[in-house]
């Protein structure tokens, strides 16, 4: 199958989920001042994001902003071998998340393409995200876990074109079982 709208629905469940998110803390929040959940632990905090994970590359908006693009069209290409309902999640979330946080950099300030990433879960002070990288790193995860277990998620590459010579092969085979048909006045015995 080429076109799953398991996909699709939950990449936009996760868009959604991301997008409100952080609608509601620039809506609410002032960027810089941490607001504790579980102690020292956790906490909400508003900041914006130029580069990569923990702040890398603040300088390569634009190249992150590309990447992000191929990432996405990568998982979508990809997402079409899914062996497995629960592959298709996977792929879903992961998209999600990618066009969660490239909606940022296209769409916010300063400018098209090179926006600031809105994140707000302060990790003990370690780094801060939210829920777009949730979705990228928990799918990344997953990901690297089934190919540890030697679970495969995708169906191997020739199998599009093992279908596609195996269904030529049945339609052969059903027009020659269609030659010797009993409605053909060929294949009639003579009485």
């Amino acid at each position: 199958m080429t076109w799953r709208p398991a996909l699709w629905l939950v990449a936009g469940g996760v868009v959604l989920a991301d997008q409100l998110s952080k609608q509601w803390v620039l809506n609410n929040l002032v960027p810089g001042e941490l607001h504790p959940v579980l102690g020292d632990w956790l906490g909400i905090e508003l900041v914006f994001n130029s580069g990569a994970a923990f702040s890398f590359g603040n300088s390569t908006t634009w190249l992150l902003t590309i990447v992000a693009i191929i990432v996405s069209v990568a998982i979508v290409y990809y997402a079409r071998r899914a062996q497995t309902t629960a592959a298709v999640w996977i792929f879903g979330v992961g998209l999600g998340g990618a066009i969660g946080n490239l909606i940022d950099r296209l769409f916010r300030a300063p400018s098209f393409g090179q926006g600031h990433v809105v994140d707000f879960i302060n990790y003990n002070g370690w780094f801060v995200g939210n829920i777009a990288d949730i979705a990228i790193v928990g799918a990344a995860i997953v990901v690297v876990l089934m190919g540890i277990l030697g679970k495969n998620l995708l169906a191997p590459a020739s199998s599009d074109t093992d279908e596609t010579s195996t269904n030529a092969d049945a339609a052969a085979g059903s027009d020659a079982l269609g030659a010797g048909d009993s409605t053909s006045p060929e294949a009639r015995p003579s009485e």
